[in-house]
C-alpha cells in the first residue's frame, strides 16, 4: 500500500464513517487523541529500535505512519505539501 492509498482510505472513512472503523472512531475522538496516538507510536518505534527488534520496528513504524497520516488528514495537510517540503530541502 502506498501513502496515497492510505490517505484515500482515511478520506473515505472520514466521509462514510462505517460502523466498526477504527479510523472513523479515532477521528470522532478528536485531535487530542490523534496527537496522543502519534506520540505513543513514536515511542514504540524508538523502543523497538533500541531493542534491535526489526519485526516490531517495522510493525510499530506502520502504526506510526498510519496515525500520522490520520493527523495530517485532520489538519488538511496533503501528501503533496509534504513532498514539496522535502523537495525544497533537497535543493
Amino acid at each position: 500500500m502506498t501513502l496515497e492509498e492510505l490517505y484515500s482510505i482515511i478520506d473515505t472513512r472520514k466521509k462514510d464513517k462505517p460502523k466498526g472503523s477504527y479510523t472513523a472512531s479515532l477521528m470522532n475522538a478528536g485531535e487530542d487523541r490523534m496527537i496522543q496516538k502519534v506520540g505513543e507510536e513514536a515511542v514504540e518505534v524508538i523502543i523497538a529500535t533500541k531493542d534491535n527488534d526489526r519485526r516490531r520496528t517495522i510493525s510499530e513504524s506502520a502504526d506510526l505512519l498510519y496515525h500520522l497520516m490520520v493527523l495530517l488528514y485532520e489538519q488538511n495537510i496533503t501528501l503533496e505539501s509534504i513532498y514539496d517540503e522535502l523537495e525544497k530541502r533537497r535543493k
